[in-house]
Parts: C-alpha cells; sequence; structure tokens
C-alpha cells in the first residue's frame, strides 16, 4: 500500500502497517471480504488487465510511487458512443461489490475532464460506467448504462460536477448491490454519495478503470464483495499484451 502524502519515513511506515490490514469499509455486509487487490509496485501488474489499447498504458513512477498510466489516447472505436479507454480487471466477474482506488487526472482542466469506473461489463456493447467530470450535462458527471445503444445517463442523484486539478491524486469509492440495483458513487467525502443511480440491467460483469477520452492515473485498488467468479476474459485484448 503506497501514500499520496508527504509523511516522514517512520510515521508512513506505520500507516502502512495499519493499512495492510484494513478490513472492508464500515457499510459492507458481514460476508465481505477482500476479493483484488493491486498497488502496481510489482513489475508484473499489467497482466492483471486487458485494454481497448495496450499500447496506451504503462505502469508509471513518480519517485517511489508506481501506478497505471493511461499515457496516450487509444486506438478503439466502441461498437456504440462510449468510452475509449478501458483497462479491464483480467478473468474476473463481479457482483455485488464495494471499490475503493485512487484516480488522478493529468488532463488540463475543462468542462468534460473526466475519469471512468466501469463495471457490470458483459462486453464492448453493454456494461455501465461512471464518469466523474468536472461540469454535469446530458453527457458528463452521471452514472452511464450501454446496452447495445450509445450511452444513456441514469443517475438518480448527482452533482454539478467536481474538481480534478492538475496530477491531484483523488479517492473514490463505488458501490453495487445487485438485489436493489443500487449503485453509489463518492468523491473524496466519504460521508455522503457523490451520485446514486438503480438498474438491474447487468447483475455482474468485469470491473475497469480509465476515461472518456482524457489521460490519468489509477493506484491502490480494492475490491470487496461476497465472492468472484474467474472467468475468462474474450475481448479486448489478452493480459499484458
Amino acid at each position: 500500500m503506497k501514500l499520496h502524502t508527504s509523511l516522514s519515513a517512520v510515521a508512513a511506515l506505520v500507516l502502512v502497517s495499519i493499512n495492510e490490514a484494513l478490513p472492508a469499509p464500515p457499510e459492507a455486509p458481514a460476508d465481505y471480504r477482500l476479493l483484488y487487490e493491486q498497488n502496481f509496485d510489482d513489475a508484473d501488474a499489467l497482466q492483471d488487465f486487458v485494454m481497448t489499447d495496450p499500447r496506451a498504458w504503462r505502469i508509471a513512477s513518480d519517485g517511489d510511487n508506481r501506478s497505471l498510466e493511461l499515457f496516450t489516447q487509444s486506438d478503439y472505436r466502441p461498437p456504440h458512443r462510449s468510452p475509449l479507454n478501458i483497462a479491464l480487471i483480467a478473468n474476473k466477474v463481479f457482483g455485488d461489490f464495494i471499490l475503493e482506488v485512487d484516480l488522478l487526472s493529468t488532463k488540463e482542466p475543462y468542462g468534460h475532464q473526466d475519469m471512468c469506473l466501469f463495471f457490470g461489463f458483459q462486453n464492448p456493447a453493454n456494461f455501465y460506467y461512471n464518469h466523474i467530470a468536472v461540469s454535469a450535462d446530458p453527457h458528463a458527471h452521471n452514472i452511464f448504462l450501454v446496452k447495445d445503444a450509445p450511452r444513456t445517463a441514469i443517475a438518480k442523484k448527482t452533482t454539478d460536477g467536481i474538481t480534478w486539478g492538475v496530477n491531484r491524486w483523488h479517492k473514490v469509492k463505488l458501490q453495487r448491490d445487485t438485489a436493489s440495483g443500487t449503485i453509489k458513487v463518492w468523491f473524496n467525502d466519504m460521508s455522503e454519495p457523490l451520485m446514486l443511480a438503480e438498474d438491474k440491467n447487468f447483475s455482474s460483469g468485469y470491473i475497469g478503470f480509465g476515461t472518456f477520452d482524457d489521460t490519468g492515473k489509477i493506484d491502490n485498488i480494492r475490491i470487496w464483495g461476497p465472492d468472484v467468479e474467474e472467468k475468462k476474459t474474450d475481448f479486448f485484448t489478452p493480459p499484458g499484451r
């Protein structure tokens, strides 16, 4: 586990020890356990992912911190209007889950400056994604459904937008409950959801990270849930290639 704040070496070691034993978030049901964790310290971390264009992704090093970086636009044409830059956790299908991740935008601020989370991913034409952006409009800063058609906004609650800044890490959390259909998203402030939606089109699927058409970094992925299905990913590209 890495820290994105400035601490003395002693304090950092203490916090690392504490965080390594970090339990599931307090809202997690009793049967939730840690299903997946990735902090990109391992040089082989890219093997965990399939991408719309693997040539657009790399492991970035900033001092002693490593992260997954989308550094250029993907050469990819989705079957319907939807994000271009996607890195999915390969071969793992999640149902109910709580996801925590650190996200950073490397794009200069503008209205649609964004980072995205993908979930319930069935195939490139059927999935959900959470678009977190500076400004909200019908195509930005919402929870979207792609179902054999261009993306449709489905959030019952959202905000006017957030501030990414440039090269600033932010903590994001997403919770999915398939029985109720609820989707909740938090951004930095974990006391109040940023977005809420209800939808039951997809009860399980792959989880991923990226951006519609910007660039950015991903780090410190943790996913809790009751179980995960090991299932080969049969789209995009082979892991690590």
